[in-house]
């Protein structure tokens, strides 16, 4: 059976927290800011956690990236 090979992709956009939890950053953050209010576009500087019904799909695809 072949090795599984690490998504690239999902490496790229997840980084692992020393707690084993996967940190992401948020959508919508490249254009369009005059539709969004000051808020919303302070509050999507900050990077946030993944939920945890993906958590196990992400790491997998993660799984070889060490």
């Amino acid at each position: 059976m072949p090795k599984q090979k690490t998504h690239r992709a999902s490496v790229k956009r997840f980084k692992k927290t020393a707690t084993g939890k996967l940190k992401r950053s948020h959508s919508e953050r490249s254009h369009r800011f005059h539709g969004k209010t000051k808020k919303q576009r302070r509050q999507h500087k900050q990077a946030t956690t993944v939920h945890s019904s993906d958590m196990k799909r992400i790491s997998q695809m993660m799984d070889t990236y060490k």
